[in-house]
């Protein structure tokens, strides 16, 4: 399963993301794991990297394939243009999991 940490501000804003596991760690392979794995992991490269080229806010971020940990995480207040594309991803999560659910993926969120 895929563990999805969605870390919140004092404010409610979105100032990173943790993520661990596969979707295929459920068990015995399913029909959609792959899909799952596949959109999870676009969404997430593709944000990371337009917050980099497209914006000015600084963040760290680190990732090992293997176990399927990523974390990004905002440095400072991010802009308007960065938080537009946390926001994006974390729809699109969001989406994944109602589509799929468990044993696929299980977002959560925590204040920071």
């Amino acid at each position: 399963m895929i563990d999805v940490t969605v870390l919140v501000d004092s404010e409610d804003c979105y100032c990173g993301i943790l993520m661990s596991g596969h979707a295929g760690y459920a068990g015995r392979h399913q029909e959609g794991q792959e899909l799952v794995c596949a959109a999870v992991s676009a969404l997430t490269l593709n944000m990371a990297n337009s917050v980099e080229h497209f914006t000015d806010a600084r963040f760290e971020a680190e990732m090992e394939e293997e176990s399927g940990f990523f974390h990004f995480r905002f440095t400072e207040k991010a802009d308007a243009g960065a938080m537009l594309l946390m926001n994006s991803l974390i729809f699109g999560l969001l989406d994944v999991e109602e589509t799929y659910g468990e044993p696929y993926i299980k977002i959560r969120y925590k204040e920071v």
